[in-house]
């Protein structure tokens, strides 16, 4: 598609998106009275408005019922957590049964690893890549430890070759073909939070299990952004998080999901609790851990309710829309921002570079610009302009429009904006 850097063309593709009347659903934060242009969804989701509703509703049950509201509220809590397996396998590309949501998203993986990081002697290496969240960081430092092991001898890096911004998938592969039977697990986050950049999750994954690893993998960038098929991809585990492309709110419950391969095998180490036991011998009171079928056996404490319903307000939108719509308008008003991007830089003489892939097939919604020669005064132009960005040193600005509530005539609105911070600096 030829763009134009019009309002009025912006404003014609506005008005040609199917999803456009889900702006409504969205409640924007506001700079001056004025409604923002919102960056950040990589970050933080804005709020469904059905969110307070489904809260709410909570919330009653709670003061009228207490205790009866978990067998007798309309959404019965004691399974509040079963309604997100079949709409969430859609969005992962699973099975429900390999699907299910609780805790947080670190916790999750902790509790993954419990399963599928087994460390002998001879075979004990992760891999993980290069300057990963800090948290998986954290994570894998704090595991290593705990089995007795040196994270400097035990975490292998894969690194970005010199001068370059984003990992190479084949270099991913040569390394894990290269740690070869000391390699215990492959754990990376499918998306880089830095760059955007998507990985080749089903050839990692493949190439783990040639050399008989475990493979996991943490999107929190990638869950409601791009197309996943980790039942298909054979992936044994991955943990997401609900509160940024999903719009859950701050700090939401997370989601799992365990390969069904593993389902069956109840010698997996985990740490069992009370809603990971026989759902329907739960309250027998037993003695012994007997783990329920699928991935609500990873379970261990009862699930939240109150953090669980803006979620589900999310899921079910989601579940109505569908992820193929989502993917192509995020293809479509990503690739607009970046034509913006890359005629604001003509038109003042900047050096814009674009640190994500621009390769569709590896990103999603984010693009990372670096802005060569602009300080952070930059961004905070934007900030106080109204344009919601997160900011990365050294120069680079984080830019994340969701299908869900961005517009296109806002993707428009921001060159200019961008335009004039550069020209009155």
């Amino acid at each position: 598609m030829t763009f134009e850097n019009s309002r009025e063309f912006a404003q014609q593709l506005d008005a040609q998106d199917a999803l456009a009347k889900y702006r409504n659903e969205f409640n924007f934060p506001k700079v001056n009275g004025k409604k923002t242009i919102y960056f950040t969804g990589n970050s933080l989701g804005l709020q469904p408005k059905s969110a307070k509703t489904y809260i709410d509703e909570v919330m009653t049950d709670w003061a009228d019922m207490a205790v009866e509201g978990h067998f007798f509220a309309d959404k019965p809590w004691w399974d509040y957590h079963e309604r997100f397996s079949k709409p969430l396998s859609k969005v992962v590309g699973a099975l429900p049964s390999e699907v299910t949501v609780m805790n947080t998203l670190t916790v999750n993986l902790h509790m993954m690893m419990v399963s599928f990081y087994q460390p002998t002697k001879k075979r004990f290496k992760i891999i993980c890549e290069e300057k990963a969240f800090p948290s998986d960081q954290y994570l894998l430092q704090t595991q290593v430890k705990f089995h007795g092991f040196n994270p400097a001898e035990t975490i292998v890096e894969v690194k970005r070759r010199e001068g370059e911004h984003n990992l190479r998938n084949e270099d991913i592969i040569a390394k894990i073909n290269e740690v070869g039977d000391e390699l215990a697990l492959v754990l990376i986050g499918g998306i880089n939070y830095y760059t955007g950049q998507v990985l080749d999750m089903k050839a990692i994954t493949e190439a783990g299990h040639k050399v008989g690893a475990f493979v996991g993998w943490d999107l929190a960038h990638a869950a409601g952004n791009i197309k996943l098929e980790l039942h298909d991809w054979n992936v044994d585990f991955a943990a997401w998080c609900s509160y940024k492309y999903m719009n859950a709110g701050p700090g939401s419950v997370s989601g799992i999901f365990v390969h069904e391969k593993h389902h069956s095998n109840k010698d997996l180490p985990r740490f069992g609790g009370w809603y990971g036991h026989n759902k329907e011998r739960r309250f027998l009171m037993e003695p012994n851990y007997d783990p329920n079928p699928g991935a609500l056996g990873w379970q261990s404490s009862c699930t939240g309710v109150l953090a669980m319903a803006p979620y589900l307000a999310s899921v079910e939108m989601f579940e109505e829309v569908g992820m193929e719509a989502l993917f192509e308008k995020r293809d479509k008003i990503t690739a607009y921002l970046e034509f913006i991007i890359e005629e604001i830089a003509k038109e003042v003489d900047g050096n814009f570079e674009l640190i994500t892939p621009k390769n569709l097939s590896e990103r999603g919604s984010q693009l990372s610009v670096l802005l060569h020669g602009e300080g952070k005064s930059l961004f905070h132009y934007l900030m106080k302009e109204g344009v919601i960005v997160d900011w990365r040193e050294p120069a680079v600005i984080r830019l994340a429009p969701v299908p869900l509530y961005s517009s296109y005539e806002e993707m428009y609105e921001f060159g200019q904006i961008l335009k004039r911070g550069i020209q009155t600096k």
